[in-house]
């Protein structure tokens, strides 16, 4: 009778949970069991690993042989285990020498033919495994550099079963040939990303210099400063007007005048990204803002997650930490839409299964963008907008009051002029430009906000803003008799307030006066209230 242990990783959302991988040999009919809820992948992997250690020159042994993951308790899935359970076979075996692989955590998928492949979630994974004490970590090859982000554990990348063998051993190493030429993409990461999750996804891979310029945008004052208050302050955007008018252009160039992500920040989007099999091989950590941009024929679980047995990430997922642009709003489905009010409040998805619960990050920006009405002149002057005045509410009754009342900016895009579009009025600042007014805006929000949880304005709850940082004396006089009259929610105040601190910040001042809550209440419902938005702008 042979036992042995090692250890691997489940992934459950974008957080890992450690499995002790276990193998046990009994005098018997050979035979292979495998225990702990596997999934129908993780059951596939007997067939898997039994010819992977065949293949690369190791004696199966003919016994009885019983795999068991604990905790039992937790689902399994996936084919990350495949290169614990051959390690773990073996040292039942005594090919390995058990205790050489007790203190190990294995993460890795394995071909009929020994290889080692990657799988989706890596960063997670050891970093679950870091949490737990462990130092010694073995992956794939081509999933080595993102394991190296996690610091303080030793990473072994290999490129077969037969190299970790080796390794384990003490025997000879042996040469493998590359997994793929180094000018072609590698095919073993073609299956990695879950399918569909990429629509509308993406990463920066070619540094600020691969982000469309604001400058490009043809006029468009008033919403070219709101993207500036935006992008300082965290605050959702909406966007109508007629088509045409660089709604699209507009939320494309946002994640260009926002800074880039700290550390920290890299890690978590690194992580989403990880899961859903989207990082850029060469360069594992994601630097560059997301920005994510899915069709309004999307369906509620691809926005917020779900799935089949555990949920993935969706859209609001990939967007954490940048922006998420929903284009033509109203056209996406009512349920769809009101399932983001929660990750506007909390900056995460719960999401829960029968297969258990899980919490999913989703801090992002959204920046909605529609339409006057279904044939888009409704409010452009001679254009004879021909919609029924039913049909142009029904159409604006699709974005719901409470999805709206968490919107902190609501701009009017006009149609552009011919002055404009021609360059006879100039041409607007670049994105570096009011990226750097941003930068120095989200300073001194930071310095303000040091010993909170909060780093934003758009973050703070409405308590703490009113309580702890008092605006000037009489700064809120309009905003109450908006408050008083019904066109403020007590919601809307709270949004008002941060939106005046964020004006206050971009302005260089020490708190926000009547000035700064004229402009946020500007801008959060559109009445002219007779104040300049951002000192600064073109």
């Amino acid at each position: 009778m042979g036992f042995a242990r090692t250890c691997s990783v489940a992934p459950v959302g974008v957080e890992g949970v450690l499995v002790e991988v276990q193998a046990d040999l009994e005098p018997g009919i050979a035979a292979f069991t495998l225990v702990g809820l596997p999934d129908k992948t993780l059951f596939e992997s007997r067939d898997r690993v039994r010819a992977a250690v065949v293949n690369s020159g190791a004696e199966w042994p003919q016994k009885k042989l019983t795999v068991g993951l604990s905790p039992a308790s937790v689902p399994k899935s996936g084919s990350g285990f495949d290169m614990a359970i051959a390690t773990a076979v073996l040292g039942a075996a005594e090919r390995i020498d058990p205790a050489a692989i007790a203190d190990l955590v294995i993460v890795g998928e394995l071909g009929l033919d020994g290889r080692a492949r990657p799988v989706r979630g890596v960063l997670p994974a050891v970093l679950a495994a870091a949490e737990a004490g462990y130092r010694q970590v073995v992956v794939p090859e081509q999933c080595a550099g993102e394991a190296a982000l996690v610091p303080d554990v030793s990473v072994l990348g290999v490129r077969s079963l037969r190299q970790l063998i080796a390794v384990l051993t003490g025997g000879e190493i042996p040469d493998e040939d590359p997994p793929h030429p180094p000018d072609r993409p590698d095919p073993m990461r073609a299956g990695l990303m879950v399918p569909g999750v990429a629509v509308g996804a993406g990463i920066g891979t070619g540094g600020r210099t691969g982000v469309p310029d604001l400058a490009d945008v043809a006029g468009q004052r008033a919403a070219r400063r709101a993207l500036e208050v935006a992008a300082a302050g965290g605050h959702h955007v909406f966007l109508t007007g007629p088509p045409g008018a660089g709604k699209t252009m507009l939320a494309e160039r946002l994640p260009g005048i926002m800074p880039v992500l700290t550390r920290q920040e890299a890690l978590e989007v690194t992580a989403v990204h990880s899961v859903a099999g989207l990082l850029p091989p060469g360069d594992p950590l994601v630097h560059e803002v997301p920005y994510c941009a899915p069709h309004h024929s999307a369906t509620m679980q691809s926005l917020v997650g779900g799935g089949s047995g555990l949920p993935r990430p969706g859209a609001v997922s990939l967007a954490h930490r940048g922006v998420l642009f929903l284009d033509e709003a109203p056209e996406f489905g009512t349920k769809a839409l009101d399932a983001l009010r929660q990750p506007l409040e909390s900056g995460e998805v719960v999401v829960a299964r029968a297969a258990g619960v899980v919490r999913l990050p989703a801090r992002f920006l959204m920046v909605l963008a529609s339409n006057p009405c279904p044939c888009g002149r409704h409010t452009v002057h001679g254009t004879g907008c021909e919609c029924p005045p039913t049909a142009v509410r029904r159409y604006q009754a699709r974005l719901s009051g409470p999805l709206l009342d968490r919107v902190d900016l609501r701009v009017e895009v006009e149609p552009v002029s011919r002055s404009d579009l021609l360059g006879r009025g100039g041409r607007g600042e670049s994105s570096e430009t009011v990226a750097a007014r941003v930068a120095e805006a989200r300073a001194r929000a930071a310095a303000r906000l040091e010993d909170t949880p909060w780093s934003l304005n758009g973050e703070i709850p409405g308590h703490e803003l009113r309580t702890r940082w008092q605006p000037g004396a009489g700064a809120l006089a309009q905003a109450e008799r908006d408050l008083e009259r019904g066109l403020l929610t007590a919601r809307g105040l709270d949004r008002v307030l941060r939106v005046a601190w964020t004006v206050a910040d971009l302005s260089g001042k020490d708190r926000p006066d009547a000035v700064d809550v004229a402009v946020a209440l500007e801008l959060r419902t559109g009445i002219a209230r007779g104040a300049t938005l951002v000192p600064g702008g073109p």
